[in-house]
């Protein structure tokens, strides 16, 4: 299967892409470019928004502003035709250490937001990173939920709500997990090893959830995208040309187009040349839509 680039974007870090059905347009960030970018199918157009902060993950309201994971809290940010964008703190983030940032983000099937923290040097392999839920109305300061992570990823929910997935795709880890998960309380439990990434290509990076309740999940390193059965069964692996994919999502007015971001490196990229673009693949499976963040208002 042939991947499809429709941007060239050479981002640095390309991370967390979001559909948006409303506006037929993909969103996603480039983490140390602090930008928001927007790609309309219809017209083919791109516009980016620079954010205060360094911008990890997003996920959107239903009136088109939108929940970002910064550096030090989340914030909500509106962006606006004329290039500006305006944002408005939420909550903080303690971090307990310096140099550190919100990783990979998204919201459950009932719209309360997950996202993660990391030490932004990966190569101290500090596992003082955490898990955090920020819910509806919520006034009481961000408590972590799920400790001993270095670079927390792969976020994603079964069709019904009751499976999370969270993976670490630091090198010295390189696992993905599946909890049972309460919809009512959001929480989640009974962590078991759901894929050990070390007997597949690639770093265990960022992933996405499809109809029939399969996980997909970007190699990162070796240009690869997974997709797991539910049991935890390697289905199928599709390749991007670039060494690293960085997340993927669902999208296109069908919802069976699977978009890719990926990061480029520095030094010699002869080899990958769309090193940092957007890639877009036709997988034969539907995905879900992305729920609304339903936070205080």
């Amino acid at each position: 299967m042939q991947a499809e680039l429709i941007l060239d974007a050479r981002n640095a870090t390309g991370e967390c892409p979001v559909w948006s059905a409303r506006e037929n347009a993909l969103y996603w960030v480039d983490i140390p470019a602090k930008k928001l970018h927007r790609y309309r199918l219809d017209d083919q157009r791109t516009d980016s928004w620079e954010a205060p902060q360094m911008l990890a993950c997003i996920a959107s309201y239903s009136d088109g502003t939108w929940l970002a994971g910064m550096e030090d809290g989340l914030f909500r940010i509106r962006p606006a035709e004329d290039g500006t964008l305006t944002s408005e703190r939420l909550i903080d983030v303690e971090h307990p250490r310096p140099n550190m940032r919100f990783n990979d983000g998204r919201c459950d099937r009932q719209g309360r937001f997950w996202a993660g923290t990391m030490v932004m040097d990966m190569a101290a392999a500090s596992s003082v990173g955490a898990l955090y839920r920020y819910s509806r109305d919520q006034r009481e300061p961000l408590t972590p939920r799920i400790t001993d992570l270095i670079v927390p990823n792969g976020l994603g929910f079964s069709p019904d709500g009751k499976i999370m997935y969270l993976s670490d795709s630091h090198p010295n880890v390189q696992k993905i997990w599946a909890f049972d998960y309460d919809i009512d309380s959001g929480t989640p439990h009974d962590r078991r090893l759901f894929v050990d990434m070390n007997l597949y290509p690639g770093r265990p990076d960022g992933a996405a959830v499809d109809a029939d309740g399969c996980y997909w999940i970007c190699g990162n390193d070796e240009g690869v995208i997974h997709r797991f059965t539910p049991a935890g069964t390697l289905d199928r692996s599709l390749s991007v040309p670039v060494k690293k994919p960085s997340m993927c999502a669902f999208g296109g007015r069908d919802l069976d187009t699977l978009f890719v971001t990926s990061i480029r490196p520095g030094g010699d990229l002869s080899d990958q040349p769309l090193a940092g673009g957007v890639f877009a693949l036709q997988p034969g499976v539907k995905g879900l839509e992305e729920p609304f963040f339903f936070g205080p208002e």
